[in-house]
């Protein structure tokens, strides 16, 4: 069965880079944004929210998964083959590599042209923190910590995901990170309701997010350290991060690039302060931008043989057990 969900994970790989999310098509994370925000209207209210943010996570696990489920058996009863392609097909639903390389590149463009105003619109649609006043550094900074966070999350993560338990557990991670995304936020109306959401997501996020600074760190030779130094970068800045995984991504950014991440970002006039990563051997330029993009597909790609090999490994020791 691991084979089977190896070459869904490889089709959906090439899936999202060919074609990605064109807008109008369905979307499953789309239907699970509207599951969730309903359940957060119906539930986040009253006493015993910690509780209540338990069900809507619960819910959520068993439509998306069930119904995933379901479709997926019977396809696969059709034949394994169709099977295969529509267990791909959902895999690719959960990858955002073309989404996010569009989106960084939305921003590169205005500002190679010297529009620092589009620059500021195209990246709030990216990224929460306040952007009205941002100069280019920050908007450069905002960007390509994004393409660092979510080449883990949105790329990396469900593919690992989807190697382990095909379309099933693919959905189930996109949903549990939408959850995360949706409730997840450390603020009076869902520390207790989005708590459950916020701690599977990161335990779910635990190991490929280190899988994916390991292939960062390979498949980029860094700029002004050697691979040494770059990984002692990583593993002194990783755990600065408020979050235990997305830290990973963005250390492992700085050090390959020699560039600082982190620092000062408001959020709805609110300041917060942001542990700096990397050592500052370049200052950041619209360049960056084009680099993190090339240094995640590099990524991508190396993770995507990381699981070849791993899938082939686990099959052949299946066989002979």
């Amino acid at each position: 069965m691991i084979i089977h969900h190896l070459a869904a994970v490889i089709l959906a790989f090439f899936l999202d880079l060919i074609i990605g999310d064109p807008p109008g098509w369905p979307h499953p994370v789309r239907w699970m944004g509207a599951i969730i925000a309903f359940l957060d209207k119906q539930l986040n209210k009253g006493n015993h929210r910690l509780e209540k943010g338990v069900v809507m996570l619960v819910v959520v696990l068993l439509i998306v998964m069930g119904a995933t489920a379901l479709s997926v058996f019977a396809v696969y009863k059709f034949h394994p083959l169709a099977g295969i392609v529509w267990e791909g097909v959902l895999i690719s639903t959960a990858v955002a590599q073309k989404s996010l390389r569009e989106a960084a590149l939305a921003v590169y463009e205005p500002l190679q042209n010297g529009n620092i105003a589009e620059a500021r619109v195209k990246l709030s649609y990216i990224v929460g923190r306040d952007t009205d006043h941002l100069p280019e550094r920050e908007i450069v900074r905002g960007t390509v910590e994004t393409v660092a966070e979510n080449t883990s999350d949105g790329v990396t993560a469900p593919l690992f995901w989807g190697l382990l338990g095909g379309a099933v557990s693919a959905l189930a991670y996109r949903a549990v990170n939408t959850c995360d995304s949706m409730v997840g936020y450390r603020n009076q109306k869902y520390e207790k309701f989005g708590f459950a959401s916020a701690k599977l997501d990161d335990l779910l996020n635990w190991l490929p997010s280190r899988l994916t600074a390991i292939a960062m760190l390979l498949s980029m030779k860094p700029g002004k350290v050697s691979r040494k130094q770059a990984v002692s970068i990583v593993l002194r800045d990783a755990k600065k991060h408020p979050s235990p995984n997305s830290g990973w991504g963005e250390a492992a950014f700085a050090a390959i690039f020699g560039v600082q991440l982190g620092g000062t970002n408001y959020y709805k006039g609110v300041v917060s302060h942001r542990a700096k990563m990397g050592d500052p051997k370049y200052e950041l330029q619209t360049n960056h931008i084009i680099d993190s993009i090339n240094l995640m597909k590099r990524s991508v790609l190396l993770f995507l043989l990381f699981l070849l090999f791993g899938g082939v490994a686990i099959e052949m020791a299946a066989a002979w057990i």
